[in-house]
């Protein structure tokens, strides 16, 4: 659309006159107060009355006027009212009498007269500057001196505001650079949840307390601060990128507190997955295992498999490929006990090693006792290997060979899938709360293991277990 003048007789168009400025007429402003309003209002007034023309069947945000129609060549700023320049007023197309400037230089020198006869208490001036000698007063200066009150009241008004605004602009500067600080979730059980995960305040100053003196010390941030990213990469899975903005720091940086943090994590957190003793196993034992399989039902066990970047290796591709979830994954077994805690979870495994594989081989089975009843799915079938440690697995009924499972069998398999239904919801939570396990995680963090041969998804995996274990069992115990 070709931006023209609006003003009558003027053939000034923004395509052809690039010299020139085109404004729109003035916003009414209704955030800045009342002053701020009514003398946007007033000077939309004067810039329709002096423009001269109708607009009702138009839109007057199409309306523009060009800068060759004030003096000085651009519109004045909205509190210099006395200015020629506060609307337009030369080459309207009416015959009107064209504003004098050396009149407004007489009402400045009037109002700045009055103004520093009013604060003569107020030293503003130096000592050797006199204050400037009051004009002489015409039959209109009792007009002028109102126009320039409330200039200045209006003035005030912004000054004021501008103060409020520094004032809030700083509150919000400091709390910025305390943000995700020990007491930017102090008393908030909702945001320690939602960036966490943990259930409340206490557990998550428990926590730091209990492995702050083993954080890397940095020069970038406090060791809260760290923890706090760490736990929110866990926790919502954000991209160094975002995190780096938010922390105020640099991608790499973000990524080298990542992985130190959580090596000390898992340090500091692989003791709260632990298998349980006997006695208090036992003592404990919620009612719905006690009916089903008296006291001697130990372990829950499945497993739970996590997406990962496609491999460059071919061998590496053909390890991580999981006919089940089509698509490249690390797999974990994970048991629980029956009051709902995760008490094993293994190193990470390709995709493609199946579940039997993995349970006679990551140390699960030297765990054991005699006597210990283990719950599994159909895909476990273990029940030679179990046994060689005296112990028994149950698993559901198949229907191989067979019609149909018998009467007794449809119960058992009830009952089974009724109590191992638990630690598929256990494995849901871990996956809720830290959605790190969600998503497709980056092949660095397999490739890179320690002395003791643990990956960093094999130490984010363990961390994320263990803090799962510190919020509320899903178990009901009656």
């Amino acid at each position: 659309m070709v931006v023209k003048c609006s003003i009558f007789g003027c053939v000034n168009r923004k395509d052809r006159e690039h010299d020139l400025e085109f404004y729109r007429l003035p916003a009414i402003t209704t955030t800045q107060g009342e002053k701020h309003e009514e003398l946007c209002r007033l000077r939309r007034r004067t810039w329709l009355a002096n423009i001269g023309q109708s607009f009702e069947n138009k839109n007057e945000n199409n309306v523009r006027v060009c800068s060759s129609h004030f003096i000085t060549g651009k519109k004045s700023n909205l509190y210099d009212q006395l200015n020629p320049d506060w609307a337009p007023t030369v080459n309207l197309g009416l015959k009107r009498k064209q504003p004098c400037p050396d009149r407004y230089a007489r009402q400045r020198k009037r109002l700045l007269s009055a103004s520093a006869f009013e604060n003569r208490d107020v030293n503003l001036c130096s000592e050797n500057e006199e204050l400037p000698e009051p004009a002489v007063t015409d039959t209109g200066i009792s007009c002028q001196t109102d126009i320039g009150l409330e200039l200045m009241t209006a003035m005030q008004d912004e000054l004021q505001q501008l103060r409020v605004e520094n004032m809030e602009l700083k509150r919000r500067l400091n709390g910025y650079t305390t943000r995700y600080e020990i007491d930017y979730f102090a008393d908030n059980n909702e945001k320690v949840k939602h960036f966490t995960g943990l259930p409340d305040f206490f557990t998550l100053t428990i926590l730091f307390e209990h492995i702050k003196d083993f954080l890397p010390s940095s020069f970038v941030m406090g060791k809260f601060k760290m923890f706090i990213l760490t736990l929110v990469k866990l926790r919502l899975n954000m991209s160094n990128v975002f995190l780096a903005y938010e922390f105020d720091t640099t991608q790499p940086t973000v990524s080298r507190l990542f992985t130190s943090c959580i090596s000390t994590l898992y340090k500091r957190l692989s003791r709260l997955i632990r298998w349980p003793e006997k006695e208090p196993l036992k003592k404990t034992m919620p009612m719905e295992f006690r009916k089903n399989f008296a006291k001697k039902c130990t372990v829950i066990i499945d497993c739970f498999e996590v997406f990962c970047e496609k491999p460059s290796g071919l061998t590496a591709r053909a390890e991580t490929w999981s006919s089940y979830k089509h698509h490249h994954t690390v797999k974990y077994l994970i048991g629980i006990t029956p009051q709902g805690t995760v008490s094993y979870l293994s190193n990470g495994w390709g995709g493609r090693v199946s579940d039997k594989y993995i349970t006679e081989n990551c140390g699960f089975l030297d765990k054991l006792l005699p006597g210990d009843l283990v719950l599994a799915d159909r895909g476990f079938n273990i029940a030679e290997s179990v046994g060689m440690v005296s112990a028994e697995v149950k698993i559901p009924a198949f229907t191989k060979g067979k019609d149909q499972l018998s009467p007794l069998d449809v119960e058992s398999t009830r009952k089974l899938a009724h109590s191992r239904i638990h630690v598929e919801r256990v494995i849901g939570s871990v996956r809720q709360k830290y959605s790190i396990l969600n998503g497709s995680v980056p092949i660095s963090f397999l490739m890179n293991k320690d002395i003791e041969g643990r990956c960093v998804m094999d130490k984010v995996a363990t961390v994320a277990c263990g803090l799962v274990n510190l919020c509320e069992s899903i178990v009901n115990f009656d």
